[in-house]
C-alpha cells in the first residue's frame, strides 16, 4: 500500500489540471458557487462549463424575477433558512453592484372561505421564519391593490423583485472564474484517486480535481454520467405566462393562497422590474426538459420521464390539480377565469402570451415531489439535485454551502 500511495501521489503531480474546481452549469446557482469558492479560498482555480452561449438562459432567466420572502417554506428547512437569508443578501448584492431591484412587498389573498385557515397558517409560518406579516381584512386590500378583491389577505413587506440575469452576469464577472460557454458536457470520467475529466460536445477535455454539478434541468443525468446514482429523476413542468396589456391594474405583487399539497404557488400577478405585469405561471408537464411550448418534444427525454415510476404516481395522486392546469393551458378563457378570482377587472383581451419557463422538479421513485433543496456528494463530486424556486432568491447562501462542500473535498483530495 505504501508503494501504491506513492505511485498515486506521483501520478497526481504529473496530471495537468485545468482547474481545481470544475462547475457544470452557468445558471445563478452554478455562478454563485464559483463566486463563493473564490471568495472563501482566493487563488482557487474555478472553471464553469455552460452549454448555452451565455449565462442564465433557463430557470434563472425565465422566472418572474421575484425575491421571495421565505414565508411558504417549512420552518427549519433549507428553503426557509436560505430564502430568508438570501432575500436580504440579494437586495444588498443588487444595491452594491447597481443591479435593478426594488423591495415591493406582496399580498397573499384568500378568495374563498376554505382558503382562510391556510392563510392564517401562513401567518404563523411567516412568524416562525422571522418574517414580518400584516393581516388585512377585505376592505384593507384596496390600500395596496385597488383592483384586487378577496375575503382577507396578508401583506409580506420583505418580498421584492430584481434582474436575476444581471445578478448572474455580475457573479460570473466577480468570481474571476473561467467561464466557457457553448460547452455541453457529454462525458464525465471520474477517478476518485485522481480527479475528473469532462468531455464536451466540441471534443474539448477539461480536467479538474473536484466536480460541482449545477446542471439544473439535467442535474440527474450529469450525476449518472459521473457514476453517482441520484435517487431522483428531474420531471420538467412548464410554467406558462401572460403579460397584462393594462399594467395599471396591478401595483405590485399579488399571490393566491397556495395549495399545501403541491409545491407550485398558483397563478399570480407580478409587476416586474421593467414595469410590465406578468401573470402566471400555469404549471403543466413539459414534453422535453427544455420544452417551452407544446411543440417542443424530445422523445428520449419524454421516455425518461414516462419510464420513471414516480411520474405515474404523481399523475395518479394529483390528477385533479393537473387537469385544471391543463385546462388553463389550452383555454385562454379558463386562464382568464382563474385570474379574475383575484383581479375581476381583467378581460381575456388583456392577456398577451409571454415566454414560458420550465421548473426542474426532482421526483422520488415513490412519486414524492422533493420539497426542499437537495445537495448530495460522491467521491470528488457535489451534486445540486433539486434547486427550483426559490433558488434564485437563495442562490448566495446555496452557493456558499456548495462551495463549502467542494472545498472540503478539495482539501481531502
Amino acid at each position: 500500500m505504501h508503494y501504491r500511495s506513492r505511485e498515486v501521489e506521483l501520478v497526481q503531480r504529473e496530471i495537468d489540471y485545468d482547474c481545481d474546481v470544475l462547475v457544470i452549469g452557468g445558471g445563478i446557482v452554478g455562478l454563485s458557487t464559483a463566486y463563493a469558492i473564490t471568495r472563501a479560498a482566493p487563488g482557487t482555480r474555478v472553471t464553469v462549463l455552460e452549454k448555452e452561449p451565455g449565462p442564465a438562459r433557463h430557470q434563472t432567466g425565465r422566472n418572474s424575477g421575484v425575491i421571495h420572502s421565505g414565508i411558504y417554506y417549512r420552518p427549519g428547512s433549507l428553503k426557509a433558512r436560505y430564502a430568508v437569508r438570501g432575500a436580504a443578501e440579494m437586495i444588498k448584492f443588487c444595491a452594491e453592484y447597481g443591479i435593478a431591484h426594488a423591495v415591493t412587498g406582496k399580498l397573499i389573498v384568500a378568495t374563498e372561505r376554505e382558503e382562510l385557515p391556510r392563510l392564517h397558517a401562513l401567518v404563523q409560518r411567516g412568524r416562525e421564519n422571522g418574517i414580518p406579516v400584516r393581516e388585512l381584512g377585505a376592505a384593507q386590500i384596496a390600500e395596496y391593490e385597488p383592483e384586487v378583491r378577496g375575503l382577507a389577505a396578508i401583506h409580506v413587506g420583505t418580498t421584492g423583485i430584481c434582474d436575476f440575469v444581471g445578478v448572474a452576469r455580475q457573479l460570473a464577472h466577480a468570481s474571476g472564474a473561467e467561464i466557457r460557454y457553448g460547452a455541453r458536457v457529454v462525458r464525465v470520467d471520474r477517478r476518485p484517486e485522481l480527479g475528473v475529466a469532462v468531455r464536451t460536445a466540441r471534443g474539448d477535455v477539461v480536467r479538474g480535481r473536484v466536480l460541482v454539478n449545477c446542471a439544473g434541468l439535467y442535474c440527474d443525468e450529469v450525476a449518472r454520467l459521473t457514476g453517482d446514482e441520484p435517487g431522483v429523476r428531474i420531471v420538467p413542468f412548464r410554467g406558462e405566462y401572460y403579460e397584462l396589456a393594462r399594467p395599471e391594474l396591478v401595483r405590485g405583487l399579488v399571490y393566491p393562497v397556495p395549495d399545501p399539497a403541491f409545491p407550485f404557488l398558483g397563478v399570480h400577478l407580478t409587476r416586474g422590474i421593467d414595469g410590465g405585469v406578468h401573470i402566471g405561471p400555469n404549471a403543466v408537464p413539459a414534453l422535453a426538459r427544455e420544452g417551452y411550448g407544446w411543440g417542443v418534444v424530445r422523445p428520449r427525454e419524454l421516455a425518461g420521464t414516462l419510464t420513471w415510476p414516480g411520474a405515474w404516481r404523481i399523475a395518479r395522486r394529483h390528477w385533479r390539480y393537473g387537469a385544471g392546469e391543463l385546462r388553463r393551458s389550452v383555454s385562454k378563457e379558463a386562464f382568464t377565469e382563474a385570474v379574475r378570482r383575484l383581479l375581476p377587472a381583467v378581460a381575456e383581451g388583456d392577456l398577451v402570451p409571454a415566454a414560458a419557463g420550465v421548473r426542474a422538479q426532482a421526483v422520488l421513485r415513490d412519486g414524492t415531489l422533493v420539497d426542499d433543496f437537495l445537495i448530495r456528494q460522491g467521491p470528488r463530486a457535489v451534486h445540486v439535485l433539486n434547486a427550483p424556486s426559490p433558488a434564485a432568491t437563495a442562490s448566495l447562501p446555496i452557493g456558499r454551502e456548495v462551495a463549502r462542500r467542494a472545498l472540503a473535498l478539495l482539501a481531502s483530495a
